[in-house]
């Protein structure tokens, strides 16, 4: 690549992007390189974005030099599209560490709030906002350095911003609430996302996480109380102190690092004694091919950004490959540059009393809509090919991807109108009837599947169809502050589909008073979805 960069090993894939561990020949050392991959009929206007965001996450990083912020290295060009060269680091995120084993010791959570605070106060005298300071962004390397990691909607308080106007960027259960109430972000916004992050560590949660509902954790963020965490001592003070909602009250960055300077242990002690080496999954990096030109769109109906994978903490730890990911963003490597832009998570612009998407959408009564073929892929980790699959959704709906690991290892493509409130989605579980799965399998874990942790579950009707089953269902999530009654109901419609070794689910929701919506929207669009492989 740009006649220099030799890329050797994949090591995370996203519905964006790819990123590839490889050797810089030049210099014969060890790289990681974030390769921009653009979606199928993406108009250009789309993708002179997602290109401004790659530059920006690499002007971000460039102007920082800090032993807790990965080092960019270059930015190279092929066939006119940017890859980031960077450091790489055998770090395994937060994340998957909390996914393991939930929480973290005292000096664990002082060694992350240290060096965490640390890169915060790098950054921000280099003008800097994070923005989106979450577990899966924080890297923890064998020898226990901690790293800041996804610069991707970082913002220089200087630079002009690219995001459109009122859309909201965050992971929504870390935003701070003046973000998420469409504020502008700044330096006190990644005091919250330290704190959250802190509070996900030490309770095996994070502050906020409405049943795996994204409006609803908004909402909370926005107009619930401040989470408190029952840590006892330095570090829950700490936790308390930064989770606070009035911005200009939260503590500062020297203080943090102050109160828990006690904590942390010895130069020659390593606080994650558990994390071992080891080699990523070679892949040989694909051709580049021209992807098929889809039909003719208007110009107004922009393919909107992929926000990356939804954050809320799995019901049980996804199965995972190796216990480390060699990489400078092993674990958040579906942010590739686009690491929450989320406009659907940027839902909170409802919550807030602002549409998602400006200028203010109007609700489409049901059998209005006016239909468009989109190309997209539902390829997800564990399942073989791409999960190329056309369909015909709203105009002016914004498309949104996500990987899921509940019943089994998932994908799901969702296309949310304008308002917010309706919901077509696409799931693919690959490989699901290999493992002698069948539908009913899938049926008995919906409740859980469809509400998670804090939900209730009704199911209206499961029948037949064709060569698959259709399945009716209504949800309720609360209690939920400031919500007329209380909740959260939703109505939701599936059409379950056997293609070869595949499972694929088609529904849509909407709320509980628009149920007839739903039937009529996915009578509408069924008849177009055809998986192509």
């Amino acid at each position: 690549m740009a006649g220099r960069y030799r890329l050797e090993s994949k090591l995370g894939d996203g519905a964006m992007g790819t990123v590839w561990s490889g050797v810089d020949e030049l210099l014969d050392r060890p790289v990681a390189v974030k390769e921009v991959r653009l979606p199928p009929g993406l108009p250009e206007a789309e993708a002179s974005e997602l290109r401004e965001r790659a530059l920006r996450e690499a002007r971000a990083i460039a102007s920082l030099s800090h032993p807790n912020v990965v080092t960019l290295y270059d930015v190279a060009r092929q066939e006119g599209e940017p890859f980031v060269v960077m450091e790489l680091v055998p770090a395994q995120s937060l994340a998957e560490l909390l996914a393991e084993q939930r929480t973290l010791t005292d000096q664990q959570l002082a060694v992350v709030a240290d060096g965490l605070a640390s890169a915060l106060t790098a950054a921000h005298r280099a003008g800097i906002v994070h923005r989106d300071v979450k577990p899966g962004n924080v890297l923890i390397g064998q020898d226990g350095q901690i790293k800041l990691t996804d610069f991707g909607i970082s913002r220089n308080i200087s630079e002009q911003t690219i995001t459109r106007t009122g859309i909201v960027l965050g992971t929504p259960a870390y935003i701070a609430p003046e973000m998420a109430a469409g504020e502008r972000a700044a330096t006190t916004a990644d005091l919250w996302g330290l704190g959250a992050t802190l509070f996900a560590a030490a309770e095996g949660h994070p502050p906020y996480d409405v049943g795996d509902n994204p409006l609803a954790t908004m909402h909370e963020v926005v107009h619930g109380p401040a989470p408190r965490t029952t840590r006892p001592g330095p570090v829950g003070e700490v936790i308390n102190s930064l989770l606070v909602k009035e911005p200009d009250q939260r503590m500062p960055l020297t203080e943090v690092r102050r109160r828990l300077q006690h904590l942390l242990p010895a130069p020659d002690e390593n606080p994650f004694p558990a994390l071992a080496a080891a080699e990523p999954v070679p892949a040989r990096p694909q051709e580049r091919t021209r992807e098929e030109e889809p039909p003719d769109e208007p110009e107004s109906v922009p393919l909107a950004a992929d926000p990356g994978e939804l954050p809320f903490t799995p019901k049980e730890p996804p199965r995972r490959r190796s216990r480390l990911g060699t990489a400078v963003l092993a674990a958040s490597a579906a942010v590739l540059f686009t690491a929450a832009l989320a406009a659907g998570y940027a839902g909170v612009r409802v919550i807030a009393g602002q549409p998602v998407l400006p200028p203010a959408a109007v609700h489409t009564p049901g059998g209005n809509w006016q239909l468009t073929e989109y190309v997209d892929l539902a390829r997800h980790t564990g399942a073989a090919g791409d999960g190329r699959f056309r369909i015909q959704a709203p105009v002016g709906w914004t498309i949104f991807h996500n990987e899921q690991a509940d019943l089994a290892r998932s994908k799901v493509v969702s296309f949310v109108s304008p308002d917010g409130r309706s919901k077509l989605s696409v799931e693919r579980f690959g490989g699901f009837f290999t493992a002698d799965r069948k539908l009913a399998d899938y049926i008995v874990a919906l409740p859980d599947l469809a509400t998670g942790a804090n939900g209730d579950f009704q199911l209206i009707s499961d029948q037949e169809s064709g060569q698959g089953r259709r399945v009716a269902y209504r949800t309720s999530h609360g209690p939920v502050t400031g919500v007329p009654g209380g909740s959260l109901e939703r109505f939701t419609l599936a059409q379950l589909i056997r293609w070869q070794d595949d499972l694929w689910v088609v529904q849509v929701t909407t709320p509980t008073e628009r149920e007839a919506e739903s039937g009529q929207l996915l009578d509408a669009v069924l008849p177009t979805f055809e998986p192509q492989y």
